[in-house]
């Protein structure tokens, strides 16, 4: 499973995603998006959305930290 989380160091809903997948100890590239312009661009892209977190699960986009749809995405039942 490829999993990018598209963020910034001052994010608080970035670091809420990324603390939740480390917690349920889900491995993921994250993508500093005030650093990597391309990245920047290409999140905007395939998002349609300028602000972060953005995490990309094999393809498939979720803007913010939603919870049930990372779940439902990477197969978390709890």
């Amino acid at each position: 499973m490829n999993i990018i989380v598209y963020s910034t160091p001052i994010c608080p809903w970035c670091m809420k995603v990324k603390n939740w997948l480390k917690d349920h100890n889900i491995d993921f590239k994250e993508v500093n998006v005030m650093e990597d312009q391309e990245a920047a661009k290409h999140m905007i892209e395939k998002s349609g959305q300028m602000g972060v977190p953005v995490t990309e699960i094999d393809g498939q986009m979720i803007v913010g930290f939603n919870e049930a749809k990372l779940k439902e995405l990477l197969k978390i039942n709890d």
